[in-house]
């Protein structure tokens, strides 16, 4: 005599393993994402509601002891903060860096400002802002 082994209806008794595992894996990866979506927002707001002030090197002219630095700055009205400007020499050395700082009601700034060298400088280069 032979048996048969039959299988029980499929979902008749519940999930298989394997559905279990697919579905864990489902949600696992559902509440991952959904982290890093969060964690970007998060990172994202910051730098871009919280950098209230920002410039550009327009031009600069190189001389014997100092560079004169064009920068051109973008603020929100009333915020005030300082950018940091460098130079390096023509061998990679750095020959000046200063902060500058930028304070008022008006949102757009143009200036022309002296950054103190050590020895000629060949470069001028903004590091960055930060409001106060």
């Amino acid at each position: 005599m032979s048996t048969v082994r039959t299988r029980p209806p499929e979902g008749r008794y519940g999930r298989s393993s394997d559905e279990r595992a697919d579905h864990k894996l489902k949600i696992a990866g559902a509440v991952l994402a959904a982290l890093l979506l969060a964690l970007v927002g998060y990172f994202a707001y910051h730098y871009v509601g919280e950098n209230k002030i920002s410039a550009e090197v327009i031009a600069f002219d190189a001389g014997k002891d100092a560079v004169q630095v064009h920068l051109e700055v973008r603020k929100d009205a009333g915020a005030g903060g300082y950018c940091t400007v460098r130079s390096q020499a023509e061998n990679g050395a750095e020959v000046g860096r200063a902060d500058f700082r930028f304070t008022g009601h008006a949102t757009r700034i143009d200036k022309v400002v002296t950054l103190r060298t050590t020895s000629p400088g060949t470069t001028a280069e903004l590091l960055g802002c930060h409001a106060d």
